[in-house]
């Protein structure tokens, strides 16, 4: 078994169970964070740990990375997406979404980096969209995917020296509850955009992501890997 450890965020559902299940695949140690693992069916394996965790709790991030040993990759998955007016976003909504989608994957870095440092060796996979490049409709999201992006090329150069490579994935619209989620006008859009004429499946962006830890050179940092199709929705 590989010896390697792989820290996944949103675990428990989508792109984070695909991407579990990725790793897994190839003999990874797979430690899957989710506060919610009502749907997560995966079997009990000595290579597989749950972290029962909400990223909301930011104060406790760098305490909880400290009991979990060594970890070798990061995978910033967990995200969170509300379909409220433009004009009418719920404060709440707002925070939890800066939160959990950008706050969080910052201080999930912050907490992993000194132990990659250390060993001069890590990659970190940050799970953006491409509602990052657009004007997008759920003004929120995308603000915090575009500069999750940003974040991505921040610590690339910061800790590109030491050995750890960051990169980013952008997935366009993919099956799951989030996507399901979505005004029909909106599927509609996506399928007018996109050459495949269809959305994209989890396990596709997983895919990418175990690309970026497992194959690429390792001159590829500070990127952002497309995994939309071709097409820019919005």
């Amino acid at each position: 078994m590989n010896a390697s450890t792989a820290l996944i965020t949103g675990a428990g559902r989508g792109i984070g169970l695909a991407t579990t299940r990725a790793f897994l695949a190839a003999g990874w140690r797979v430690l899957a964070l989710d506060k919610d693992f009502s749907r997560f069916d995966l079997a009990e394996s000595p290579a597989l740990s749950r972290v029962d965790y909400d990223l909301r709790g930011l104060d406790a991030i760098a305490a909880l990375i400290g009991t979990l040993g060594r970890i070798d990759t990061l995978v910033n998955n967990a995200a969170v997406l509300y379909c409220d007016p433009f004009d009418a976003i719920p404060a709440a909504h707002k925070q939890e979404i800066i939160t959990v989608n950008l706050e969080a994957p910052v201080a999930l870095i912050e907490a992993v980096a000194p132990q990659m440092t250390s060993r001069g060796a890590g990659r970190i996979v940050n799970v953006g969209s491409v509602a990052a490049f657009t004007g997008h409709p759920d003004l929120w999201y995308g603000a915090t995917k575009a500069a999750l992006l940003n974040v991505t090329k921040s610590y690339a150069a910061t800790l590109g020296r030491q050995g750890v490579l960051v990169n980013a994935v952008a997935p366009g619209p993919t099956q799951t509850d989030m996507y399901d989620q979505l005004p029909q006008s909106r599927k509609d859009g996506v399928m007018r955009s996109v050459h495949a004429g269809r959305v994209c499946q989890p396990e596709e962006v997983a895919a990418a992501i175990f690309w970026l830890r497992s194959a690429s050179p390792e001159y590829v940092s500070g990127t952002t890997l497309d995994v939309n199709s071709g097409s820019y929705p919005r």
